[in-house]
């Protein structure tokens, strides 16, 4: 199967590693050192394993006649990211977005229309960059797919690209349930170890964090019950402790974007419980609180 995938970073890498096993894969990347590595070695996975050849490009063109593309760039950059694809892609594409946050389905409509073939998906895959083209997973994940436009069908036939790709996955019939789940994880655990500058784990070895991250992850599940979303779990905070546990010792990609001086996705994940919020009616002083914070924390450059 012919595959595109938008964005090279950790998850990119790491799933375009192993979609390239049994499929012909190709990676559009804005960074000259990632493609140019890429370019030469091809996409490699920690542990020793063989290399795999992926074609790599700067330019949208080059995955014009992909059968599915996937997004991997963060959600603040999907209209950009997807501009140059509009009117090019054959309306049979499917387009699957593993992306944080709740707002992907209306930016790659708004990019290629409402009839799009969109699979949206939750995934607690995480993967380190050891250098361009090459990604460690962190721990194991698991991926959840559903409709964001596109039939059950193709759902099924996107759960089975990834099974076969050695990924653990499932289709739901409402993906929104999950899309919350993650966010509630996102705007619970991103923002606090962020903030302090410290990896995941910060939750759960320091009790001020945790409190913080409780109230953050029990405020967004309160927007997601106003608005009549039934979560798939029932305690907002085990379920952020679960993903902690998992991720301990890893820096969220919040950390690295205030390191570097970059925009985060803010926007996305505290900023969208509490957008959310308004909507619901229901206040979320907490997660605005954080937002302000990442938000001033942005403009310290």
């Amino acid at each position: 199967m012919r595959i595109g995938i938008i964005g090279a970073g950790a998850l990119g890498t790491l799933f375009g590693y192993r979609l390239a096993q049994d499929n012909d894969v190709s990676m559009l990347e804005i960074r000259p050192d990632v493609v140019a590595a890429i370019r030469e070695q091809g996409l490699g996975s920690a542990g020793g394993a063989a290399r795999r050849r992926v074609a790599i490009s700067s330019s949208a063109r080059e995955l014009f006649a992909s059968q599915v593309l996937f997004l991997f760039v963060r959600a603040t950059d999907t209209m950009r990211a997807l501009r140059p694809f509009v009117n090019e892609l054959d309306p049979s594409c499917v387009i699957v977005s593993l992306q944080n946050g709740v707002s992907n389905e209306d930016a790659v409509k708004a990019s290629l229309g409402g009839n799009v073939a969109l699979v949206l998906g939750a995934t607690t895959e995480s993967a380190l960059t050891l250098a361009p083209g090459t990604a460690a997973p962190v721990g194991g994940g698991t991926t959840i797919v559903g409709p964001g436009g596109a039939s059950p069908e193709v759902c099924a036939r996107i759960a089975r690209l990834l099974s076969e790709a050695g990924m653990p996955v499932s289709v739901a019939y409402d993906i929104r349930p999950h899309l919350w789940g993650k966010l509630i994880a996102n705007a619970a655990i991103n923002p606090v170890a962020a903030l302090l500058d410290r990896p995941n784990g910060v939750v759960l070895s320091d009790a001020s964090a945790g409190e913080l991250a409780r109230s953050l992850a029990q405020e967004a599940a309160t927007v997601a019950s106003a608005m009549r979303i039934a979560l798939p779990f029932n305690d907002p905070w085990s379920y952020v402790r679960s993903i902690v546990e998992q991720t301990s010792d890893h820096y969220n990609s919040m950390v690295f974007d205030l390191q570097h001086g970059v925009l985060t996705e803010n926007d996305h994940i505290n900023g969208a419980v509490v957008a959310a919020g308004r909507r619901a009616a229901v206040p979320t002083p907490y997660n605005e609180t954080m937002f302000r914070l990442i938000r001033a924390r942005e403009g310290v450059r």
